[in-house]
């Protein structure tokens, strides 16, 4: 019998992001209990074993909602079935700061960091899928958040990989039905109370009807090719981070030069999420604009001055 198309593409997108591992390593996939995450789970369960892998998953119980812990061990027995195991439950404790999206999201991957030290993953598997990768970079250019924002989600960092970036997330929920495999529908999805909800439902079908289909590709397509660019202006920066020599960091094209700023303002103590691009331009202003003014104010009581033809902190 012919494989369905969307559980072979699921099951392809899986095998290459686990060619380079080793026979015996663990490999786990994040679990929410959505069409994305089922159909992760139902490949990696497949794809991982015929290279020799172990294979588990984890179903993060964030408390947000009535019956959450329920929810967290269902989807957890599901995984079992597809014969995934360890399969484990990680219930946390989501904070109120930085606003309910993002407290969520650093407490899962908070939790997801910890598991994967403790039970020694060689990699863990999100179930991001293009239309997400869309989002984000849509979400990104509208904050005006700069390249790195544009770039999107990596396909890889750290220990995370993200296999189904190159799926639509049709694609997702047609392998589960062709698998039989009931998913569950997050009620925060539909919720327009969150931006990336109003983005998902609104915006992008707005711009589809406007400008003509393929806007979700090609955004992801954009995120692509501004990683390749931020990533190498990065690694630029990166090598030269420790001068603060004023003749050095003029002479820097603006793009290395400001990374190389902000990562001085950084490990002088400026905290990196209240660090702006208006701090970033006013210290800049400092090395290419210099009048004799005054240091400039950042966040983590610091000040960034030009002394000595040096730019210093204190």
């Amino acid at each position: 019998m012919q494989m369905d198309p969307a559980v072979a593409a699921a099951r392809v997108a899986v095998r290459k992001e686990l060619t380079d591992l080793r026979p015996g390593d663990l490999v786990l996939a994040a679990v929410s209990g959505g069409a994305d995450s089922i159909a992760l789970a139902a490949a990696l369960a497949v794809e991982g074993p015929r290279l020799g892998l172990r294979v588990g998953a984890v179903s993060v119980d964030h408390g947000l909602q009535t019956g959450s812990a329920d929810r967290a061990e269902t989807v957890a027995s599901r995984c079992r079935d597809l014969g995934l195991d360890p399969v484990l439950v990680e219930r946390v404790v989501v904070e109120a700061a930085g606003g309910p999206e993002a407290a969520a999201r650093d407490a899962r991957y908070g939790a997801l960091d910890k598991l994967g030290e403790r039970r020694h993953a060689a990699a863990i598997l999100l179930g991001h899928t293009l239309d997400d990768q869309a989002e984000t970079v849509l979400l990104g250019l509208a904050r005006g958040s700069g390249p790195r924002s544009l770039a999107g989600m990596p396909r890889r960092r750290a220990h995370y990989r993200r296999p189904f970036l190159g799926l639509r997330r049709e694609q997702t929920v047609a392998a589960c039905v062709a698998l039989g495999l009931p998913v569950w529908q997050d009620p925060h999805n539909d919720d327009p109370a969150f931006t990336r909800v109003r983005a998902r439902a609104e915006a992008l079908p707005a711009l589809e009807a406007a400008i003509g289909p393929g806007v979700a590709e090609a955004l992801a397509r954009t995120a692509a090719i501004v990683r390749a660019d931020a990533d190498a202006l990065d690694d630029w920066a990166e090598a030269i981070a420790d001068s603060q020599d004023i003749d050095v960091l003029a002479a820097l094209p603006e793009a290395v030069r400001t990374r190389v700023l902000r990562r001085l303002a950084i490990a002088a103590g400026s905290p990196a999420g209240a660090l702006t691009a208006e701090h970033v331009w006013a210290m800049d202003r400092l090395v290419t604009d210099w009048h004799g003014q005054k240091g400039v104010s950042l966040p983590g009581g610091l000040v960034a001055e030009r002394s000595c033809d040096r730019l210093s902190f204190r």
